[in-house]
């Protein structure tokens, strides 16, 4: 019998995402004798409707697994007396000094994002700069293009994607493959979808963020998203 590809997720991280979704009280995924996603079962409130539950849930594992689910294999029972689990308090830390934290954390090795600079200009169009940090060191990508509301969004993931090419491992490529905005519980978010390359061998690596500042920002983190697990087993130096 030949081995089964690893899936890009797991069964837990599932259930976590789902979890955290509006109106769902517990989540449970089952899956089939080859990984894949079978049954999705819910409990939720009566806050929102059935049908907008089981919306909410395939957008949001598209958006962040790139799981595409169908509907009928989500299951939604419904109580008045469900209550939604309050998130777990943080563990209490000894002491430390006061430290301001000036960048959104991202992940990848301590890897930060820093900025996103757009500029305007009727000659050159849209031009998008994004700069990250690595421990001491900023490293900045740039793109530019024609501006149009969904160039926003590619131009911010490409610029992310050449201001990580420095910290990539020798031999390793990071490539922008796609940017488009996801709408999940009266929510958009920037889903991204990268390509990195080592050797002969290719992985599709995909991401998403919620869209609050901008559509920049959040397409940039979302390929840091994106990139994480894959950096940490190898891809970056």
């Amino acid at each position: 019998m030949s081995e089964l590809t690893p899936l890009p997720w797991t069964t837990e991280e599932l259930d976590g995402l789902i979890r955290t979704l509006p109106a769902i009280a517990s989540a449970r995924v089952l899956r089939d004798a080859d990984g894949k996603v079978r049954e999705v079962h819910v409990l939720a409130t009566t806050e929102l409707s059935p049908k907008q539950i089981v919306r909410t849930i395939e957008s949001a594992l598209l958006a962040r697994f790139g799981l595409r689910l169908d509907h009928r294999a989500i299951s939604v029972a419904q109580s008045a007396s469900a209550r939604v689990a309050e998130p777990a308090p943080a563990p209490t830390a000894p002491a430390a000094p006061a430290v301001t934290v000036v960048s959104a954390p991202a992940p990848g090795r301590g890897i930060y994002f820093e900025d996103v600079e757009v500029r305007r200009s009727r000659s050159a169009g849209l031009a998008c700069t994004v700069t990250l940090r690595a421990g001491r060191e900023t490293y900045a990508g740039e793109a530019s293009g024609v501006e149009t509301s969904r160039a926003r969004g590619e131009l911010a993931a490409t610029a992310a994607v050449r201001a990580l090419a420095p910290l990539l491992a020798d031999g390793v490529v990071l490539a922008f493959e796609s940017c488009t905005t996801v709408s999940s519980a009266d929510r958009e978010f920037a889903f991204v979808v990268v390509s990195g390359r080592s050797g002969r061998e290719t992985t599709i690596l995909s991401g998403s963020c919620e869209v609050r500042d901008s559509i920049e920002t959040a397409a940039a983190l979302a390929v840091l998203d994106a990139t994480e697990r894959w950096m940490e087993r190898g891809g970056a130096r």
